[in-house]
């Protein structure tokens, strides 16, 4: 029996191809913690070859100028393709990271929407006329950008690269993707499946490497690129947003999160707590809109932390392959097991008490609930990325939105109450870029997604993606004489 691991390449100008230099790197199962592919591993010489065929594929080829019926099409077979073999891609994201297979599963679905709703979009899209009383007539186009370079991370692969492909393609732009390097295999997948729908050369490129120093840095600081958006660590953005700065690229920085979670005395319970448990332990809490801070009003505080603690308790921890899992033992990699495990340390806590969970087997970190930290500690004012909770308690609406407001972040929050006034007054006055009253995680792709502070720079979706991946151009006629 072959011990040979599966070979997944770069794309670059309609095929998959190795690096030029043969260089590869593992890439691990957290569940298992041994290597279960390799990848070909890039750097400037790959990522230049990227750039170049989605530059020529821009300038020259059909893409930008077949119009949106065509493209229409092509992205919609590409969506069938995927479909087809949602196994394949899903697994790929459970192997590289640990994630739940029927999350996994569920991130397929979601991957394959944003093709066809961006595909849709930007078929319909309307654009502006402007009414002149001189004898002219003024409108707008939506002309595409140019070469988008699209770097996602490793805790939603193939989701959180379609968010970004999919429209900048829908609107003609030619697009190299990076995904991290610690999940690289779905978007190799995604890469082969574009060729097999039809796409021209060089519309769809994937490089694979690491960032400083290597396949990133070279992407971002190429001055053939027209546009960069990136989701990932806060510190990693700014680095991306000074590269970007020296050629004027404009870029989209979705970064770090510090979810507070706010729940009234007057919510529904069940509901609340079923929310507050997706919120931080869906995908182990590697989430940049993780639910981290959960405040709860006095009244119902200790009777809310025994009900979360009892449904934290109950979730199915097993192999993240097995469709019965609810929640993964491994975290995406070593690396990120040693930091989230830090948190836990006394001095992190703040003062606290761990309710339930704590450090586990492996490279896991068990559903962990932690009570009365103080307001400045680690634990609640820095960005975590696990399955650790903070709960505070709180008296007053304005007691909790400055609670909810007193840290660097903004990207979400949730609000659980019965009181419609209550919703909006919060609501209005938190300090994020999307606020869930009485759920979580629920998307509207026309809506804009994006953070405040230390959570990003520009938003996404619907016609917010439209003005990124676009060059809007005013054109001004003379139509009387």
């Amino acid at each position: 029996m072959s011990t040979e691991l599966p070979f997944f390449g770069h794309v670059v100008n309609g095929e998959e191809v190795p690096s030029i230099d043969g260089a590869t790197m593992p890439t691990v199962d957290p569940y298992t913690r041994e290597p279960w592919a390799t990848v070909a591993l890039g750097g400037q010489k790959e990522a230049d070859l990227a750039v170049a065929a989605a530059r020529e594929a821009f300038d020259s080829g059909p893409w930008p100028r077949m119009g949106f019926d065509k493209r229409h099409q092509l992205i919609h077979r590409l969506a069938d393709l995927m479909e087809e073999h949602a196994d394949e891609l899903a697994t790929a994201d459970t192997r590289d990271m640990g994630k739940p297979i029927t999350q996994a599963r569920h991130d397929v679905a979601r991957s394959v929407w944003n093709f066809r709703f961006f595909a849709d979009h930007a078929r319909m899209s309307t654009a502006d006329t402007y009414p002149m009383d001189s004898g002219h007539h003024a409108y707008t186009r939506w002309d595409p950008a140019g070469v988008v370079v699209a770097i996602s991370p490793w805790n939603f692969p193939l989701m959180m690269s379609t968010w970004k492909v999919a429209p900048a393609l829908a609107w003609g732009n030619t697009v190299v993707l990076k995904p991290a390097e610690d999940t690289p295999t779905s978007a190799t997948i995604l890469g082969r499946l574009a060729i097999e729908a039809g796409l021209p050369p060089g519309v769809l490129n994937v490089v694979h490497g690491y960032g400083p120093d290597s396949a990133g840095a070279a992407l971002t600081s190429n001055p053939d690129v027209d546009r960069i958006t990136f989701t990932g660590e806060s510190g990693t953005g700014r680095i991306i947003s000074a590269a970007a700065a020296k050629n004027l690229i404009p870029v989209s920085l979705e970064l770090g999160g510090k979810g507070a979670n706010i729940v009234f005395d007057d919510a529904d319970l069940d509901n609340a707590v079923h929310w507050a448990i997706e919120a931080i332990f869906r995908n182990a809490g590697q989430v940049c809109l993780a639910g981290s801070r959960l405040y709860v009003q006095r009244g119902i505080y200790d009777e809310f932390l025994t009900r979360y603690a009892a449904a934290a308790e109950k979730l199915v921890v097993g192999d993240p392959k097995d469709p019965a899992t609810q929640f993964s033992p491994a975290l995406a990699s070593q690396e990120h097991f040693t930091k989230v495990r830090s948190f836990l340390e006394p001095e992190a806590l703040g003062g606290g008490t761990v309710l339930t969970g704590g450090v586990g087997d492996g490279w896991g970190v068990r559903p962990t609930i932690v009570r009365d930290p103080s307001p400045d500690a680690r634990i609640v004012q820095e960005e975590i990325f696990g399955p650790v909770v903070a709960a505070s308690v709180f008296d007053t609406e304005e007691e909790a939105v400055r609670l909810a407001n007193a840290t660097p972040y903004g990207l979400n929050a949730m609000v659980f109450t019965e009181n419609l006034s209550r919703a909006h007054r919060v609501s209005a006055n938190l300090a994020a870029g999307t606020v869930w009253v009485n759920c979580f995680f629920i998307r509207d792709l026309r809506a804009p997604f994006g953070g405040v502070g230390d959570s990003g720079v520009g938003r996404e979706g619907g016609n917010f993606s439209r003005e990124f991946f676009t060059e809007p151009k005013a054109v001004v006629m003379q139509i009387a004489r």
